[in-house]
């Protein structure tokens, strides 16, 4: 049985929820990638901000990146998987979320990113083709 743990990638790095947008935004640039964990102080996970969040919810909207907080844009509770999940879990709740990128914490840490491409690397072709077709449609 394939995990979270063996599917993600570790060390996300997480944006604070104090943090502005503008800071995110560099920060995603840094490392290279379209989403940050948004955490609070408590290291509890706040939600996910992306590239496009940054987009359409600021400055599509003329609001000021360095005068909004990444928590501003963390709404509701984060859509998570368990490290010691199996695969299947992992498929179920990024379908029936439609959501792209998994934070995956053991306990209340976050230790890691399951992104649908760590899914096409691992799994088998035709459960990576349910999951682009369900991910894929509105």
């Amino acid at each position: 049985m394939t995990t979270a743990r063996e599917i993600m990638t570790e060390g996300a790095e997480c944006v604070g929820a104090e943090e502005t947008v503008l800071d995110a935004a560099k920060k995603m640039t840094e490392c290279g990638v379209g989403a940050l964990p948004v955490c609070g102080t408590d290291d509890k996970l706040k939600g996910m901000l992306t590239d496009r969040d940054i987009v359409v919810k600021v400055l599509g909207v003329g609001k000021d990146p360095a005068r909004v907080t990444a928590g501003d844009l963390a709404q509701g509770e984060a859509v998570t998987i368990g490290a010691d999940d199996d695969a299947e879990e992992v498929l179920r709740t990024m379908t029936s979320h439609k959501v792209r990128r998994l934070p995956v914490i053991d306990g209340h840490r976050l230790v890691g990113i399951v992104a649908q491409a760590d899914v096409a690397r691992v799994l088998p072709d035709p459960k990576v083709g349910d999951l682009l077709a369900a991910l894929s449609t509105d």
